[in-house]
């Protein structure tokens, strides 16, 4: 053959075949070999397998992995872009420093000597209180951030800790936290087996799922509907998932408390043989809630939700007579002034039907890698605390380890002891995310010292002296680590990364690690595998200290050192040590056919470890070892809820809700062209009877206000929200200067933060409110 000949050779996975053919080919013709990656998505909460096509070391396509053991090819929008996300010129390759009020490209020796000199000397002036934290809502997807982000905060020993958990789920996990011991016992609706499904303020057909992982959330509702299932939403918007349901409930914002107060009520007032039957040896606090919710009966909630009494009646008793039943509420629960309550009553009613912990109804996953509920002895443990310090200046009480983030600008601009000076920002974007966005950016602006680990320039990070870029996702290993313990099934993939890193790239971990060991007084010279072999020396102590682990008693050292036998590092080490100490682990020999790392990686599809199976009593970690159905803290709320019973209701005002899209997720995949392209979508959707009260057209803008600031936004009159309720969607408002993501600020959007009240929280959580919002809307001429 002669040198002009081309040959392409496409194999999976090239290898000996590929040598050989270059062998005999000769050495004067170019080999292109294809290979495909298989790769859990990390953009969302559903965990669908990708499968990626890589040629010349270059990602060509992006489809669903058809043999992906939990999503089976399913794929949405955003995962097919994460080639654009890697390849976006506008995401950031090299630290950024702040040079005369302007972001420069800098070393990351220059970068970790500003941040030796600048935070460590703030720390010298003001103490470690002085130094606030934010993790932003990808860290949940992050296999770095979930094994080093604790590292990073136990460095710095600050309680100025700020998360996006309080501007989402929070309430979830405190409920949980309260009823069954542990902030990780979510139950989650058994979707492949139920028949009945009530949601309340979620999307999944637009967000996938929260706190519930699974892949094709649709398909899934789908085909219980195809068995004969049944599927009634309470929102309200007509959502697309409404839209599916074969009944729609148009709920006054912020009152899902008190309907789910009613339907238990109700239950109760019923007679609940069903509880007494399987799940009364199990509950703690009976009699005492059903006092506590004598006043919520379905005729009295009837106006203040909009929702009449028959319907609330014959909803509960459905409920209760389908052969298996789950409720399952999320963000639109959550982001209202009685988030933890209505999340502690989702599962009352599921106790109070009987479809706890039962097939079809809600269940408790098992986490192959391990979780709070796993670890300990089984069925009793300290139980869950809220309020082990409070915030300085409103004093709102801790929880989960944090304050709210809607309190992050009083903390700043407040002067006394403990005022934060600096802030420490690892992949959120809390100007556009969290209340008042524009007191937070002021606030921003007055700070000593900043530093962001971010992959953008974005609305957040200008404000940051220092900026670290993370490699993107497709040059990190991956595990769902936390969203796994929230998954419909038991199942375990494990990514191993597609791209390789940069000679000059860092991974994630190693910047965080970086990090620790600066706030530490370690300088900015410090080797990040003595902060790393700190992490995993923590990791294994504990198990082996842990009587039920099946390592308790072993020899630390001897662990440490198998573990490093394989070469790995960072968050893979942790990894294989959780895999092999979890419930399905190999216990480092003591379970031969037990899951470890090498096992993952040899199943590039995934493992199914089986169907969600009944967990009570074991999962408890109470003191009473047993469900408390009655926390002081929820029955003490009730007396708050009781008080919407008779608030008056003004039919003229305007209540602001959120809305999520499919091609959207939150706020950092704006800059993706395909995700943004087509019509606005940030749009104030309103009903055509207040448009017509309000003297508003189709064409028109018009200014929303509320207590703390204004936006202008297109409108968009629609059916699908009900008469008194305005929406805006959430995470928008590329359009402040000194960011570089270009095509985000062509489609700019308005931010609805500017409207979110920092003063109005979830008190037992310390979440926003962000549904329910009283706002007025008047036509910009």
């Amino acid at each position: 053959m002669g040198s002009n000949w081309r040959t392409t050779v496409s194999l999976l996975g090239g290898g000996a075949i590929s040598n050989w053919l270059c062998a005999c080919l000769g050495q004067d013709i170019a080999v292109t070999i294809d290979r495909i990656a298989f790769r859990t998505c990390p953009l969302c909460e559903a965990g669908c397998g990708l499968a990626i096509t890589v040629k010349d070391n270059q990602v060509t396509h992006i489809r669903g992995d058809m043999e992906d053991i939990f999503s089976k090819g399913f794929i949405c929008p955003k995962g097919s872009t994460m080639k654009q996300l890697h390849y976006d010129p506008d995401r950031l390759l090299t630290p950024m420093i702040k040079r005369d009020g302007v972001h420069v490209q800098a070393t990351w020796d220059e970068a970790w000597k500003i941040i030796d000199a600048s935070l460590n000397r703030v720390i010298k002036d003001f103490g470690r209180e002085s130094i606030g934290t934010y993790l932003g809502n990808p860290g949940a997807h992050n296999l770095s951030s979930m094994t080093f982000n604790r590292v990073l905060l136990q460095a710095i020993g600050s309680r100025q800790r700020f998360s996006a958990s309080t501007v989402d789920q929070i309430p979830k996990q405190v409920s949980s936290g309260l009823m069954f011991g542990s902030a990780s016992s979510v139950p989650v609706p058994d979707l492949d087996r139920t028949q009945y499904l009530l949601i309340l303020g979620a999307n999944p057909y637009e967000s996938n799922g929260s706190l519930c992982t699974a892949p094709d959330f649709p398909g899934r509702i789908e085909a219980m509907q195809a068995r004969g299932g049944k599927l009634v939403v309470v929102d309200p918007r007509k959502s697309r998932t409404a839209e599916q349901a074969d009944e729609w409930l148009a709920i006054r914002p912020g009152t899902d408390a008190l309907l789910l107060a009613a339907i238990a009520h109700t239950l109760a007032n019923d007679g609940l043989q069903v509880v007494d039957e399987r799940l009364g040896a199990y509950l703690n606090g009976l009699d005492e809630i059903v006092a506590a919710l004598a006043p919520f009966n379905a005729a009295a909630v009837a106006t203040a939700t909009g929702i009449d009494e028959q319907t609330i009646l014959r909803i509960a008793r459905e409920l209760r007579d389908a052969s298996c039943s789950a409720v399952y509420g999320r963000i639109g629960t959550c982001t209202t002034a009685f988030g933890t309550t209505a999340s502690w009553l989702v599962d009352v009613v599921n106790i109070f039907t009987g479809n706890l912990d039962r097939v079809g109804g809600a269940m408790f996953p098992l986490p192959v890698a391990g979780s709070g509920n796993t670890h300990g002895e089984p069925g009793k443990g300290k139980g869950f605390r809220i309020g082990r310090g409070h915030s300085r200046v409103s004093k709102h009480p801790e929880a989960l380890g944090e304050y709210p983030a809607a309190a992050m600008a009083e903390e700043i601009e407040t002067p006394g002891v403990g005022q934060i000076r600096a802030m420490v920002v690892v992949g959120g974007n809390p100007i556009l995310s969290t209340p008042n966005s524009e007191r937070l950016a002021k606030s921003f602006a007055d700070l000593d010292f900043m530093v962001s680990v971010d992959l953008y320039l974005n609305e957040t990070s200008q404000f940051a002296d220092v900026i670290l870029p993370p490699p993107s996702q497709l040059q990190r290993s991956h595990y769902d680590l936390a969203l796994l313990t929230f998954a419909v099934r038991n199942v375990a993939n494990y990514s191993e990364p597609v791209l390789p890193l940069a000679p000059e790239e860092l991974d994630e971990w190693q910047i965080l690690a970086k990090l620790s060991a600066i706030v530490s007084g370690l300088g900015a010279d410090a080797d990040v595998a003595a902060i790393d072999d700190l992490a995993i020396a923590g990791v294994v102590q504990s198990a082996t200290k842990d009587s039920s682990s099946n390592v308790y008693g072993r020899d630390d050292q001897q662990l440490i050192d198998e573990l490093s036998r394989s070469g790995r590092r960072g968050p893979d080490r942790i990894l294989d040590f959780l895999l092999r100490t979890g419930p399905f682990g190999d216990g480092f020999g003591s379970v031969p056919d037990g899951v470890t790392l090498d096992k993952l990686i040899a199943a590039p599809h995934g493992i199914d470890f089986g169907a969600l199976g009944s967990r009570l009593p074991e999962v408890l970690r109470t003191p009473s070892g047993k469900v408390e159905l009655a926390p002081p803290q929820l029955i003490d709320d009730l007396l708050r809820l009781n008080e919407l019973l008779s608030a008056k209701i003004d039919n003229s005002q305007l209540t602001l809700v959120g809305r999520r899209h499919l091609r959207s997720n939150n706020s950092w995949m704006h800059n993706i062209e395909v995700l943004v392209k087509g019509k606005d979508r940030c749009t104030l959707q309103m009903n055509p009877n207040d448009a017509s009260r309000l003297g508003v057209a189709g064409d028109s803008k018009v200014r929303v206000t509320s207590r703390v600031g204004s936006v202008d936004a297109p409108i968009e009159i629609t059916e699908s929200v009900r008469v008194g309720v305005v929406s805006l969607p959430h995470g928008w408002g590329h359009s402040m200067p000194g960011t570089k993501t270009r095509v985000a600020t062509s489609r700019a959007g308005v931010n609805s933060n500017i409207l979110t009240d920092e003063k109005e929280i979830d008190p037992l959580s310390g979440n926003s409110v962000l549904n329910g919002i009283p706002v007025t809307v008047t036509r910009i001429s």
